[in-house]
């Protein structure tokens, strides 16, 4: 994916709006909670699964455990009250966390003390192993980096997969495919050029240019959105943003 065609550039401000999934894990609400997690858990349960896999060595079956567990856990005694923006990223708070329940599920002989075979959210776990199998770890050492760049892929996927729903809602099917073909195909050499695509949709080339930057200002702004999500106070946002996008 082309990267400063993508971030829209400095002229664009960020989103005003916030809702904050970490700060609502702490409301009174238990419909918000959930919600909350639901958010959290969207974004960072493959980071989570494919870290048990590698760094822990755990087996396919105990990793999901394992993931549905921690979630549940966290959710059921407020693992992320006590997060500090100031101290740690939530990423990094949320990997200490996770190390110290594996570490006490460790100690527990039993499968369903790790919440084996509860399921708290649907997860496509064969997917996820299935990009696990393309994936080689010189050492460990390198796992922590690894972790981020998931985060990083989920958070992408996130927003593309919004777009891809607000196109659909909206009747913009040939933006997106046109956005999908453009901008997130990796082969550079397979890339239709914009009169290719102009040919091929039934548009003229100039349209192509402007369904692009429609998409392309779409994508960062749904972005920015759910890393406001993702982020407890707005200087923590303001750190993500320059750090994924570099605005």
């Amino acid at each position: 994916m082309p990267d400063d065609t993508l971030i829209g550039g400095s002229q664009d401000r960020f989103p005003l709006t916030r809702w904050s999934a970490i700060l609502a894990t702490r409301s009174a609400d238990a419909a918000e909670r959930r919600r909350s997690f639901e958010v959290l858990i969207a974004a960072y349960w493959k980071p989570v699964y494919k870290y048990l896999r590698l760094k822990w060595n755990k087996s396919n079956e105990d990793a999901k455990d394992l993931t549905q567990g921690f979630f549940a856990q966290a959710l059921e005694k407020n693992y992320f009250q006590n997060y500090d923006p100031a101290k740690a990223r939530f990423r990094t708070f949320l990997r200490t966390c996770l190390e110290g329940y594996v570490a006490n599920a460790e100690k527990a002989a039993q499968r369903q003390k790790r919440g084996g075979g509860k399921q708290f959210v649907a997860l496509d776990f064969e997917n996820a192993e299935g990009e696990l199998q393309h994936v080689e770890i010189a050492d460990h050492e390198n796992i922590e980096a690894y972790f981020e760049k998931e985060w990083l892929r989920s958070l992408f996927s996130l927003a593309l997969e919004n777009l891809r729903t607000e196109c659909e809602a909206r009747n913009r099917r040939v933006h997106f495919q046109i956005f999908e073909r453009y901008d997130l195909d990796e082969s550079e050499a397979q890339r239709s050029t914009y009169d290719q695509l102009a040919a091929e949709f039934g548009l003229s080339a100039s349209n192509v240019t402007n369904y692009l930057a429609l998409m392309r200002r779409e994508f960062r702004r749904l972005l920015l959105e759910k890393l406001r999500e993702l982020t407890a106070t707005e200087e923590e946002f303001q750190q993500e943003a320059q750090a994924v996008l570099g605005v």
